[in-house]
């Protein structure tokens, strides 16, 4: 299935609250955040046929690097304080575990991590994004 991205809105009211996400352990924390990175890889490596990025998934890290306009985005797992942190558009973004999504998650936004990116990417190349 694929799911069509519009660009990042800047707030969405009714973000998740507090009370939504819960803690967990380091052992879950690592095996969700490995499977939420390595799947957010697979159809960001699928999509580079359309778009005009490059994924690369390294050391637990992955980097979406793009042409024109030269940027790079950086997701990374926070072990300690068990969150996914984005650097995207200069912007520093913390996603937390949301077990009723089986999503890491936006507080802002509502936003899941894969929904964040493609519409993080929308808003680079100035076209909707479909990952």
């Amino acid at each position: 299935m694929t799911v069509a991205y519009r660009k990042l809105p800047q707030k969405v009211p009714g973000g998740i609250g507090d009370n939504e996400m819960v803690s967990m352990d380091e052992q879950e924390f690592k095996r969700e955040s490995d499977a939420a990175l390595e799947s957010l890889y697979r159809k960001l490596s699928a999509a580079t046929d359309r778009y005009d990025f490059e994924p690369d998934f390294n050391a637990g890290a992955l980097t979406i690097e793009f042409e024109e306009p030269k940027a790079r985005f950086v997701v990374s797992p926070n072990s300690p304080v068990r969150q996914i942190w984005v650097s995207a558009h200069s912007r520093s973004f913390k996603l937390e575990w949301v077990p009723g999504q089986n999503a890491f998650v936006l507080p802002d936004t509502g936003q899941t991590l894969e929904k964040m990116i493609g519409g993080a990417i929308s808003q680079h190349l100035g076209e909707d994004v479909t990952l």
